[in-house]
């Protein structure tokens, strides 16, 4: 991965991942969290959900990219409740913060595996603790080559699949819904609008990263009725 392409293009974005605010809510009305609960933002990326999270209570937002953690510093800067850490998620269970009444991890568990992330991110909750997560899921029992090929090769499962594993890893499902077609678009307009500021004058090395991620885009709308995120929100069994 060239960073310093990849950075040039999504320095600054809002978001790092499909996803809404609306998304947020939503896992929170289900988590029914005590005051002050204690978040955790799992893989936050530039943080594009960290201020609706901490309307719930106190967020730590953690990611291993330097460069996010230091856009999430400048943004969350006057937000108290707010810290910020440059750390690994996969070792969430030993953070002196841990554990969580509720962690957030939009698109990122991905990075982890469904199973063994489920049984990190479990290990890291209180008791009774939420896990809300968004997890790549087919739409359809025959998805097409180009669907699957978008996941590169992710063992990607549909939503029944996903359910089973929530299930088997010691969760009580709260409730599941679909990353809507605008929590996608969130995404990739305003990466769309990065890509074409950038393009005049681009060298090659950024070129290919413009291509890259441009293709990326296309290649969601393609498939978007085969295939997306899949958020589910789940409580910690004893």
């Amino acid at each position: 991965m060239d960073w310093e392409a990849f950075f040039a293009v999504h320095k600054d974005l809002p978001r790092e991942g499909p996803g809404s605010a609306e998304d947020v809510a939503w896992a929170l009305e289900l988590a029914a969290l005590p005051e002050g609960a204690a978040i955790c933002d799992a893989g936050a990326g530039a943080g594009g959900d960290v201020v609706a999270l901490a309307r719930a209570g106190r967020v730590l937002a953690v990611d291993l990219q330097e460069g996010f953690v230091a856009q999430m510093q400048a943004r969350f800067a006057d937000l108290p409740q707010v810290t910020v850490r440059k750390d690994d998620m996969g070792r969430i269970a030993e953070f002196a913060e841990a554990p969580f009444d509720m962690i957030w991890c939009a698109g990122a568990l991905y990075f982890l595996g469904l199973e063994p992330g489920l049984e990190v991110m479990r290990g890291a909750l209180k008791p009774g603790g939420v896990m809300a997560f968004s997890e790549p899921c087919y739409f359809t029992e025959t998805p097409s080559a180009e669907a699957r090929a978008f996941w590169e090769d992710y063992p990607t499962r549909d939503r029944a699949g996903i359910a089973a594993a929530v299930a088997a890893a010691g969760f009580e499902i709260l409730g599941t819904r679909d990353v809507s077609d605008a929590g996608w678009e969130a995404y990739y307009q305003p990466m769309e609008a990065r890509i074409d500021a950038l393009r005049p004058g681009a060298d090659a090395g950024l070129t290919e990263m413009l291509d890259l991620c441009a293709q990326e885009a296309r290649a969601w709308r393609a498939v978007r009725h085969e295939t997306g995120y899949h958020l589910v929100a789940a409580r910690r069994l004893s």
